[in-house]
Order: structure tokens, then sequence, then C-alpha cells
């Protein structure tokens, strides 16, 4: 199933989706819920972002070839870090330059949608606490991120976490192709089998350190082709058997 949220006369809605029609969810997506039927036109109204998490866990260095072209090691515990929920933005919408920065750069990504609360989760469990999976660009400031020594000046501006377009429950994250693309130009691609700590490996380090809830987002890093962002710019990303996220960039 196909978990969305979509914009109707200045509110916003869950709803679910089925090839290209769209229905109204009634209830709490996390909970108790029924969902209504499917009969708005997918392409006919505005999606924004599918979820609203509590926190944004991002993880570092989690593809060799990531590591390798920044000349760092790999970690040997998953490298951990946070994005403010302010952040998001939805597909379709602007990636905004911020004036403090000369080196935005793009980083595709598979995220983790938690579907209930969570502490010291076992491996073997981790399913149990997964709603399902959508897309993510963790957009950062390179220049920033060099200069401070620590990340969260440059993975923290506004709209420089783009998610969706939904949340697919289905999805089958060992080994799915993850594309990147700026102006029909191919950036980034590799498997998700390439990830150094797989996402069972995440959710249980993770919740080692914090109480995982219900909408929390946990990003499992970029390959290697990261690139700068120009305004102007269109940044596709694209993984196998989830959907595309599409972005525009403006200063």
């Amino acid at each position: 199933m196909r978990f969305l949220r979509y914009k109707s006369s200045g509110n916003v809605y869950y709803g679910w989706s089925h090839e290209h029609l769209v229905g109204h969810v009634d209830g709490n997506i996390f909970g108790d819920f029924r969902r209504m039927e499917a009969n708005m036109d997918i392409d006919e109204i505005k999606l924004s972002y599918p979820v609203l998490p509590s926190k944004i866990i991002c993880v570092g260095r989690n593809y060799a070839t990531h590591a390798a072209e920044h000349g760092v090691e790999v970690p040997d515990i998953p490298m951990l870090f946070l994005k403010p929920p302010s952040s998001i933005i939805g597909t379709k919408e602007s990636i905004v330059l911020p004036p403090q920065s000369n080196q935005v750069e793009h980083e595709a990504e598979l995220a983790v949608v938690i579907g209930k609360q969570g502490r010291w989760i076992k491996p073997d469990e981790t399913d149990d606490y997964i709603l399902g999976y959508t897309i993510a660009n963790d957009v950062t400031a390179r220049d920033l991120q060099r200069r401070d020594g620590q990340w969260t000046r440059g993975k923290g501006f506004d709209t420089f976490c783009p998610i969706g377009p939904w949340i697919d429950t289905e999805f089958d994250p060992a080994d799915a192709l993850i594309t990147c693309k700026v102006n029909n130009e191919v950036r980034q691609m590799a498997s998700t089998r390439d990830m150094v700590f797989p996402v069972s490996h995440l959710i249980a380090f993770a919740s080692s350190i914090m109480t995982l809830m219900p909408g929390d987002l946990l990003l499992t890093g970029t390959p290697a082709g990261v690139g700068i962002l120009n305004p102007g710019d269109k940044v596709e990303v694209e993984i196998e058997g989830l959907g595309i996220l599409s972005n525009t960039v403006m200063k």
C-alpha cells in the first residue's frame, strides 16, 4: 500500500494511492484507519510531504564509495546525525540555496518511516517497527559542513530535506537501484545492497540511543556521485520500485 499526504482547500490530508487514483484516509495511518474510495486522479492533486516526523535520523558514510570520494574511512559503527523537521519539503517543491553557502550538493537516499514506538529494538525484530519506505534527498551545504567540523548547519537549512512522493509499505530494500539525475544527467547510481550497514542494523543501533516514534525518518546514507546544485536545476531521485522525488532549485 502507498500512503501519501495531499493538499485540498488549504488543508493537508492523508490519502492512499492505487495506480493513478487516490483515496482519502480516515483515521491514523499509525493506528486505526479506514481507506475511502480512490476517486481522485493523482495528477490533479497537489502532493505534500508524506509524513511529519518528530526527528530525522541520518547516516553518514554508509556507502563505501561515498566515503572514498571524500577521502575518509568507512566507520566501524553507524555514524548518526540529525536534520531538523523544519528542513522537510515535498516533491515538486523548491530547494532554496542559502546565501551562507557556495557549495550546496544533492545526496540521494532511501528513507525508512518508523511505524511504532521502539527502544532497544533487536535486528531480527526491526520489520515490526517499519511502516514503509520513501525517497529522500539529504541536501548539504558542503562548504559549511567542512568548515564547521560538525554537520548541523550544513545539513539543517529549510528545504534541505525533500522527501516523497509517498510511503510504500511493501517496498523491499534489499537490492533496489538508487539514481539521481540533475537536468536529466545521471549523477548517482548504486544499489541499496551496497550499504555498509543494512536497514535492520541501523534501526537497532539508532534505537539503542533514542526512542523511535511513529513517523520518524531514518535516512540510510548516499552513494558516490554527490554534486553541486545551481539555481534553475531540476534534481530527480529515483528508487527502483518506489518512485521519483523531483525538486527544482532556486536562490
